[in-house]
């Protein structure tokens, strides 16, 4: 590793150490400090309510799917009762969470499909969460694609499982192709927040875009 790397690295292990949200997010049980980005949007725009059912896109390593469990527990705890359904869909592993439905794959393929039906049991969606994001290559125009991709992605599921009122909460990055996003969003929800939690650091671009309501419904 070059010596400009290994300062880079330590200066981003420094920082991530000394993150208030890290040290919360290991107090309380947390796998990552992203559930607090959920958590202030939630609290922001009232969107989880006991009973519903709810998919956690791109859910691995599960801090959101944490967050969502403890909300639909009625004394808030991580395990026990629970009220409501949870459905986490990743291509990579989690480690189970009680009362949270797991399913490994490509939401796009058939046998997921089929797997998410069966747990839906002819169920609609309340709200879908997505914190799905690119491994990125640092070049803008070739990563702002792959971040678009998945966005109209996450759209495109919300369309498909949500009930007219339901909610999308997607991750996005400010920067090229952001403007149409949002333009994406506009003409899909009748309401539309982006919103940029304090738990996104304030050196990312990463901020949030919000649709409530589905226009075609």
């Amino acid at each position: 590793m070059k010596p400009k790397s290994k300062k880079v690295n330590r200066a981003w292990l420094h920082d991530h150490m000394n993150d208030p949200y890290v040290k919360q997010a290991q107090r309380e049980g947390y796998r990552a400090r992203a559930a607090y980005k959920l958590k202030e949007i939630d609290e922001t725009l009232k969107l989880v309510k006991p009973g519903q059912v709810v998919v956690d896109l791109g859910a691995t390593p599960g801090a959101w799917s944490q967050y969502l469990r403890r909300r639909f527990a009625p004394d808030g705890a991580a395990a026990g009762e629970l009220n409501g359904t949870l459905i986490a869909l990743d291509i990579l592993p989690f480690e189970p969470i009680e009362g949270v439905h797991f399913i490994q794959g490509d939401f796009r393929e058939e046998s997921v499909a089929a797997q998410l039906a069966q747990v839906l049991a002819g169920r609609p969606v309340d709200l879908v969460v997505s914190d799905l994001a690119p491994n990125l290559s640092g070049i803008e125009s070739a990563d702002a694609a792959r971040i678009a991709h998945l966005v109209e992605l996450a759209v495109e599921f919300a369309e498909a499982h949500l009930v007219p009122e339901g909610a999308l909460v997607c991750k996005c990055f400010h920067g090229s192709g952001y403007s149409q996003l949002v333009k994406l969003f506009k003409e899909r929800f009748r309401v539309v927040k982006p919103i940029k939690p304090k738990a996104s650091r304030d050196k990312s671009a990463e901020t949030f875009l919000v649709g409530m309501g589905l226009k075609n419904r």
